[in-house]
């Protein structure tokens, strides 16, 4: 994101960018800021100079919250830049993505193959099919009705996931029955901490992550739904997440 004369040659010629690239994981502000920001605002300048004008950006409802992590800053300030851009863009905020291919939701579906789920204390998720949201980045393209606005989708769950029924479909879709183990957030810090201590700049769950998964509300907004008549979800999520369960033990990464 930093290599300026590679990301030319990636826009040279074309007609939109779908800026997908970011960090969801750094030691520091410092580094959350030089990817998602800095990243933002070389891809801006790369179109620019390429005279691509469309340009889909692909937040997270975590920029709802700025204060609450140096990730959800970081998107939060990455959408500052293309508001204030010239740029023909659209802003899409994500909430949880799964699939095929995806190692961030695969530890749950490891836990929940064993009868149980460790999650933060109660609260409540939206999520999406990462083949829906594909789905929607490419219909926003062609689609001037978009320019201009902010999304948050979601796989058409009204009002969302609780935790307990979360962990319930991740068993569900496994052919188990699995509950949620709520995990005060107190414990959840402090494994943090834990984390970084053994693995250093390996560390999965660091702090930042832990007071991001503890925050209670991540769900869609329905007011920023977009549009059924541009595009709606097509995959529901016990027929996703049964399919990502499949594609994982047809890997190898998940056991039978």
């Amino acid at each position: 994101m930093t290599d300026r004369i590679a990301l030319a040659a990636l826009v040279d010629g074309c007609d939109a960018v779908i800026h997908v690239a970011g960090a969801i994981s750094a030691p520091d502000r410092d580094e959350f800021h030089r990817i998602n920001v800095g990243g933002t605002q070389a891809m801006i300048d790369a179109a620019r100079a390429a005279s691509v004008t469309r340009f889909i950006h692909v937040s997270s409802l975590a920029a709802r919250e700025p204060e609450l992590s140096n990730y959800g800053r970081s998107k939060a300030e990455s959408e500052t830049l293309i508001r204030a851009s010239e740029l023909a863009w659209t802003i899409v905020r994500p909430p949880a993505v799964y699939g095929p291919g995806d190692r961030e939701t695969l530890v749950l579906f490891e836990m929940a193959r064993r009868g149980w789920v460790a999650l933060p204390p109660h609260g409540r998720l939206s999520l999406i099919h990462v083949r829906d949201l594909c789905d929607l980045l490419l219909a926003c393209l062609n689609n001037d009705a978009t320019i201009g606005k902010l999304y948050e989708p979601d796989d058409g769950t009204h009002n969302g996931l609780s935790h307990v029924d979360f962990a319930r479909a991740l068993g569900h879709a496994q052919g188990r029955t699995a509950r949620a183990v709520s995990l005060p957030g107190t414990l959840i810090r402090a494994g943090a901490r834990l984390d970084r201590l053994i693995r250093r700049g390996g560390a999965r769950l660091t702090p930042d992550r832990a007071r991001y998964f503890c925050h209670p509300d991540w769900v869609a907004d329905p007011e920023k739904q977009p549009d059924p008549a541009h595009w709606k979800p097509a995959i529901l999520l016990d027929n996703g997440l049964r399919d990502t369960a499949r594609w994982y033990r047809e890997q190898g990464w998940l056991r039978r």
